[in-house]
């Protein structure tokens, strides 16, 4: 913010009363009359408690309307607000100076640098040895680009240092952690470039390579991640026990098959001895609990003797049914107490930071602290994006709960999900067809189309275009193809017409439409002008086409039964990408290790004429009649990172993941079980079993969710001031919350609104105004929310109205969880 903006904010005592035309509750527009800056601080104190800032103005004076409020403040109050919005623990000095370098800090320039260092540290594995085929660099450029990562890391540390007391920095582990990687990375660069130069090349490792995810964790940008990876962290003690004895029992029945089996000369269809000796038995009882190598382990010993079955399937009812299903349920259990214990301290870190806010702001007024307008007002200037005074004057109306036109404490702590709310004006709203053309827009003939376009049945009229396309593909009658890449050009066109090409790409669905008939359209061009057979033109029509059935979503989302199913999904999106870059990292951990123990081992060289002997069974004699020869398995190896990748994932799906194994294990040793044990342990019965139980958690939050109302305070005068964008019906109608989920499931945009449908005349008998017909401005509150959203709400439900929570906020563990679903569900 430049200095002669700041300039222009002040706040100082005026003669007015408080009760002047000036009021927001007249929706007055605000005039040029604006306060100045005070030069002179307010008096106030700062007391540093644990890791957090905490920030106490003098009781001993009465803090009036006539007592300043200081630019330096101001900055503060603004900067707590907007972590309070973003989710950031405020623990920065309070100065100026500290304040600025942490808004500095934050500023999406250097987040984005920071992700582009990430990105391209990561991605040097491409380029070094063991490199993806044609990409290969020499090691002093790869070592460039590490370098110059590595310095950014730094400056980013000590960034943050700039701004945050010593004994907080020094705490903070992600801050140790990301210094330690940091001086490791340079130990192992500097002794590598050492030992190449000096002709050792062959005991030259990168050993510092897997700790290349420690800079995608640690980072402040990276709180998503970070979070899942320490739910997970403080899950694994808990099941531990579970492990234990599963892996006992698995030791026990390895014993029992070696004195059943092991003298009975009994012998696998490749000849090789069964069950011989226990470390092999116990490998393949593993292997067994996943169910990778049934009923394979278990022909030998059946086709000897029929009773030995029974053995086996005493081992999988007891290890796989049992086991398996009580780790999953103690990972559920676990894993939902920290998840609300994380969910606690965001609603805490909230909380504070706008009380910090609160206590700086606020006025004494007929023996109670207070915010009025006037500091509201400049305190919206200082945090973007920019609003008009009816929208500033909107959201005072709305914050004011009790209308006696001040702002108190319990109020204020509901700022930040106000403004996370997304509002529009008209102006925001009006398609680009009605900024060009405005008297064609308007026109009768317009507004009938737009009306049409909006329409409910205008949608179920393509939708069961889309479904009549799929049945003609489906029964190969390709001559109304065309017919329907008409109809379905023109549906987006009308669309873009009617609520305008920004908010038409605003919604998946829209953007989804274009691209496949964008690329249908594209497609069959280029392939026309290249002259190919209409086959291929209907070919490539076809593919494209059918993807449009994929639409059809919508509308199983709108059947009740499908509908919990359906919203959870849609939900668990962001999700999904959270625990996408948790497997992203143990995966690229494990590739980095797996490259340094196999790559070239084995090589893919083809199988059909083969001429030369080194190239036979993937160029490793030692494969010769292996089932990982004969499966034709040689293009998973380890030979650079794209490979690895692959290997990895068919080893997470876990189906034939112990052929590929033991294909390892043959041109090394069987302590190389050890490395795919670890994985399968760390990614399928670990990582993949909290995201199932997080998959569970989202669903019942859900079902718990559309049988039951949580709207907030907040909203439901948005609502009842008829300020809601879209509201097609009473809310007080006998219609059920679902008729609520199929509106928002669609675009937004094609919701009633002053330009396409009537006014809101159903709503809620209120002692709130009615505001829909004085002002085009709306919130677009949706039903949608995810598991840290609903979390958050039942959470904050259960809290007293004025509860901002323990002193240190960071190292908050409750375990007496308040939250419970069984309260929800009764």
């Amino acid at each position: 913010m430049s200095e002669n903006t700041e300039a222009e904010l002040e706040i100082t005592k005026t003669n007015e009363d408080t009760s002047s035309n000036d009021t927001p509750g007249t929706f007055k527009a605000l005039g040029d009359e604006m306060p100045t800056v005070v030069s002179k601080d307010h008096p106030v104190t700062f007391s540093k408690e644990s890791d957090n800032v905490t920030i106490e103005l003098d009781n001993h004076q009465d803090q009036s309307e006539e007592s300043p409020l200081s630019q330096t403040n101001l900055l503060l109050a603004s900067t707590l607000v907007c972590d309070a919005k973003n989710g950031r623990l405020s623990n920065f000095i309070p100065s100026e100076q500290c304040v600025r370098l942490y808004l500095i800090y934050h500023h999406w320039g250097l987040s984005y640098m920071l992700y582009f260092f990430i990105i391209l540290h990561h991605g040097v594995a491409i380029c070094e040895d063991p490199a993806v085929e044609g990409y290969h660099l020499p090691y002093w450029v790869t070592m460039c680009v590490e370098f110059a990562c590595v310095l950014f890391y730094l400056f980013r540390l000590f960034h943050c240092a700039s701004f945050l007391p010593v004994e907080t920095f020094c705490r903070d582990k992600k801050n140790i952690i990301v210094f330690v990687a940091i001086v490791l990375t340079a130990i192992d660069m500097s002794c590598y470039i050492g030992l190449v130069n000096a002709g050792y090349e062959s005991f030259a490792y990168r050993w510092s390579r897997p700790l290349r995810p420690i800079f995608m964790v640690n980072f402040s940008e990276s709180k998503q991640i970070r979070r899942a990876f320490r739910n997970i962290r403080k899950t694994l003690p808990d099941i531990l026990n579970v492990l234990v004895l599963f892996f006992l029992s698995i030791s026990l029945f390895s014993l029992m098959a070696q004195k059943l089996f092991q003298k009975r000369a009994l012998k696998y269809p490749d000849g090789k001895p069964y069950f011989d000796n226990y470390l092999d038995i116990y490998f393949q009882l593993y292997v067994l609990v996943t169910t990778a190598n049934n009923p394979d382990v278990m022909m030998p010993a059946y086709d000897s003797n029929r009773w030995f079955a029974l053995f086996f399937i005493a081992y999988l009812i007891i290890c796989l049914y049992i086991f398996m299903n009580i780790f999953l349920a103690v990972v559920y259990n676990n894993y939902r107490k920290h998840l609300k214990n994380e969910v606690r301290k965001l609603v805490y870190m909230k909380r504070k930071s706008l009380a910090k806010a609160f206590d700086l702001l606020k006025v004494k007024k007929q023996g109670m602290f207070v915010i009025d307008f006037k500091r509201f007002n400049v305190l919206l200037k200082m945090i973007p994006p920019a609003r008009s005074p009816m929208l500033v004057n909107i959201l005072w109306y709305v914050l004011d709960t009790d209308g006696d036109n001040v702002v108190g404490k319990v109020d204020f702590l509901q700022l930040a999900d106000l403004l996370n709310v997304t509002v529009t004006e008209v102006k925001d709203r009006r398609s680009i067809f009605d900024r060009i053309t405005p008297e064609c827009f308007h026109s009768k003939f317009s507004m009938s189309l737009r009306l049409l376009v909006a329409h409910k049945y205008f949608r179920y009229f393509f939708d069961l275009m889309i479904l009549l396309n799929a049945f003609l593909i489906a029964f190969d009658i390709s001559d109304a193809e065309w017919l329907f890449l008409a109809l379905f050009t023109l549906e987006i066109l009308l669309k873009m017409y009617t609520f305008g090409v920004l908010y038409f790409f605003r919604r998946f669905w829209n953007i989804f439409d274009f691209l496949v008939i964008g690329g249908a359209i594209i497609g069959t061009s280029i392939e026309s002008f290249m002259d190919s057979s209409a086959e291929d033109k209907t070919r490539t029509l076809d593919i494209l086409l059918v993807l449009r059935v994929l639409r059809l979503v919508k509308i199983i989302g709108g059947i009740d039964r499908f509908q919990v199913i359906v919203t959870t999904i849609l939900n668990l999106g962001p999700s999904i990408l959270t625990y996408g870059g948790v497997l992203i990292v143990v995966f690229y951990i494990f590739a980095i290790i797996g490259m340094e123990l196999f790559q070239n081992k084995i090589k893919y060289f083809g199988y059909q004429n083969v001429t030369d002997p080194s190239h036979l069974y993937c160029g490793n004699p030692l494969l010769n009649g292996s089932v990982f020869y004969q499966s034709q398995y040689c293009s998973n190896n380890f030979n650079n990172i794209l490979h690895t990748f692959v290997v990895l994932f068919e080893l997470m799906v876990v189906n034939q993941w112990h052929v590929l194994a033991n294909g390892f294990v043959l041109v090394t040793s069987k302590a190389a079980r050890i490395y795919f044990f670890v994985f399968h342990l760390t990614c399928v019965i670990i990582v993949l079993n909290i995201f199932t139980a997080f998959v569970l958690e989202a669903f019942i939050l859900e079902y718990s969710f559309c049988k039951s109302k949580l709207e907030s305070a907040m909203e439901k005068k948005i609502i009842e001031m008829g300020l809601q964008l879209g509201r097609k019906h009473s809310p007080s109608s006998k219609g059920t919350d679902n008729d609520n989920l199929v509106i928002d499931s669609e675009d937004v945009i094609e919701s009633s609104d002053d330009e396409t449908s009537g006014k809101n005349s159903n709503r809620r008998s209120s002692i709130y105004p009615d505001l829909s017909e004085k002002t085009d401005i709306r919130f677009h509150l949706s039903k949608s929310k995810n598991v840290e959203n609903l979390l958050q709400r039942m959470f904050e439900n259960e809290l007293d109205v004025d509860d901002v929570g323990p002193d240190d906020i960071e190292n908050y563990e409750d375990e007496t969880m308040r939250l419970s679903l069984n309260s929800l569900l009764k």
